[in-house]
């Protein structure tokens, strides 16, 4: 085993979100999560790298034309490469500090169940030609079941909607293995976008993603408040009649409006999932009720609304924000038990 400053592994597992990104290391846990956002300063043509991380995502939507910020990550897969690289890089140097002497890390990075050959390797290279010394992928609705602490490897069903950044993971799990698995494209950043469409569409209001963000986080809403209205909050962003900045109030009875379309469509992955589930598991998931994971799984009322269109109980992960990090770096502490569950590509 590596041993890190004598006492801990270096070899870790990372959440690659396309929100944020998770890194846990082995016999320490979770060490760092930060925004997946990379900024570079060009000059002459040529990109040198400025932040990442938290840093860097404070400069979206506010760039000079010397500054680009990027998020490598788009719906859970790489869709820029080189910053991707970059990104891994910084972390893994931020968190294991490599002495000339200490060995490569191990590292194992969760992957949406939808991604192509090409994308699982995509983000095994990146990690590989950021320093590690082998890279093992791990599904995502796995990675979250275990760290919500379902009991994957009975016998039995189990039910996990992970909703992330970029998509939405519904998966029926039984003997430590997928049953039925289906990835949709819609997540937190789906959601950002319904409400910047829907202020623009409704109130001639243009808002950028950092305003829709803190919209969502604070009034956002899954279901119709019962007094028609709900909570409210002030809000800034450009007028588009007259060109000029302008504050309005909006209530969680818009959002819920504006958040309909995102909602639905995670209500009907849910249910595909449920009529695509073998007779005895469908038996076992009314008894066990679902699990909800990830950031997406806070959403205001986003449980009730899948208990009234399923009938089933809903329930949300403690710490379902962590989920995924956590059951990655569980199927690293525990390798051999859940080797069946690490691809390694050998």
């Amino acid at each position: 085993m590596a041993i890190f400053g004598g006492l801990f592994s270096s070899d870790m597992a990372i959440d690659l979100g396309t929100a944020n990104t998770l890194v846990y290391i082995k016999g320490r846990g979770i060490v760092l999560s930060e925004p997946s956002v990379v900024a570079y300063h060009i000059k002459d043509g040529v990109k040198k790298v400025l932040a990442v991380g938290e840093e860097a995502k404070l400069m979206l939507g506010r760039t000079p034309g010397t500054i680009q910020a990027i998020r490598p990550m788009r719906e859970g897969v790489i869709a820029d490469f080189a910053s991707a690289e970059e990104m891994i890089k910084y972390f893994i140097r931020k968190v294991h500090r490599r002495t000339p002497f200490a060995p490569k890390p191990n590292i194992i990075v969760c992957v949406p169940h939808g991604a192509t050959p090409v994308e699982k390797r995509a983000i095994r290279q990146s990690v590989l030609s950021a320093g590690a010394r082998r890279a093992g992928l791990i599904v995502e609705p796995i990675a979250a079941a275990i760290g919500a602490g379902m009991p994957i490897t009975d016998p039995t069903g189990s039910m996990v909607v992970d909703i992330g950044g970029g998509t939405t993971e519904v998966a029926v799990l039984s003997l430590g293995d997928i049953v039925y698995a289906r990835s949709v494209r819609v997540g937190g950043d789906r959601m950002d976008e319904a409400i910047i469409n829907y202020l623009r569409r409704q109130q001639n209001l243009l808002v950028g993603e950092a305003t829709a963000e803190r919209i969502k986080t604070t009034i956002g809403t899954a279901r119709m408040p019962d007094d028609g209205r709900g909570q409210s909050m002030v809000i800034r962003g450009r007028d588009l009649i007259n060109g000029v900045p302008k504050e309005t109030e909006i209530t969680q009875a818009q959002i819920a409006e504006a958040l309909a379309e995102p909602v639905s469509q995670i209500c009907e992955a849910v249910i595909t999932a449920l009529e695509a589930t073998p007779p005895d598991l469908a038996a076992d998931i009314v008894d066990r009720g679902v699990m909800m994971t990830g950031g997406g799984a806070l959403l205001g009322d986003l449980d009730q609304a899948l208990r009234e269109q399923t009938g089933l109980a809903i329930s949300v992960a403690e710490e379902s924000l962590n989920c995924v990090a956590l059951g990655t770096g569980r199927a690293l502490e525990y390798e051999k038990q859940l080797r069946h569950v690490i691809d390694y590509d050998s």
